[in-house]
């Protein structure tokens, strides 16, 4: 055979190597990021499951705070809406509500001093943490599947083979601000 024809053969295996390669990085990446997705609904589930719990130990305390319990209580419901957007700001208001709940338990010396509150209390913090890494841990995991996308030569690839960008997980402008107490 002659030079030529190996030169076109050597061109085809380098694209068909690059095109495997390519796709296989796009679906690591995909995996990836669905995989962190899943960490952060499991924490939200481990939240979504804590909270009938310290409402229902707040609830004789906190008589006077029944707007804050039942704003926690309707959040909770929302979060278990499949929407990512929709998730991110039930979890926001859960958050917002939790950090409301647990600045005004210090006006209750006897529910602060309770040993399920303060029990629950460190289980929450301990899955806030955890949310909050598992939250990084996919916007890190998002930012790397949206730059493979939008880049060229990947970009090409994963336009034939149907990936797309994905969201990141945000909080809202409200859930940046200084938590406000009134009494």
């Amino acid at each position: 055979m002659s030079a030529l024809l190996w030169a076109i053969i050597i061109i085809l295996v380098l694209i068909v190597l690059y095109v495997i390669i390519a796709y296989n990085s796009l679906v690591r990446i995909k995996n990836r990021t669905e995989n962190a997705w899943a960490q952060i609904d499991v924490q939200l589930k481990r939240r979504y499951d804590l909270i009938p719990n310290l409402v229902e130990t707040v609830k004789g305390y906190m008589k006077h705070e029944r707007g804050t319990l039942e704003s926690l209580t309707r959040a909770r419901t929302s979060l278990m809406n499949p929407s990512l957007a929709k998730k991110a700001q039930a979890s926001n208001q859960i958050s917002e509500a939790l950090k409301t709940i647990f600045a005004v338990a210090e006006n209750y010396p006897k529910l602060k001093a309770s040993k399920n509150f303060l029990q629950l209390q460190e289980e929450l913090s301990g899955t806030e943490s955890k949310i909050a890494y598992a939250r990084q841990f996919y916007n890190d995991s998002v930012l790397t599947l949206n730059q493979k996308v939008q880049t060229f030569p990947s970009k090409v690839i994963a336009s034939i083979f149907g990936f797309n960008e994905k969201e990141y997980f945000e909080i809202e402008e409200a859930a940046k601000q200084p938590v406000k107490v009134q009494f």
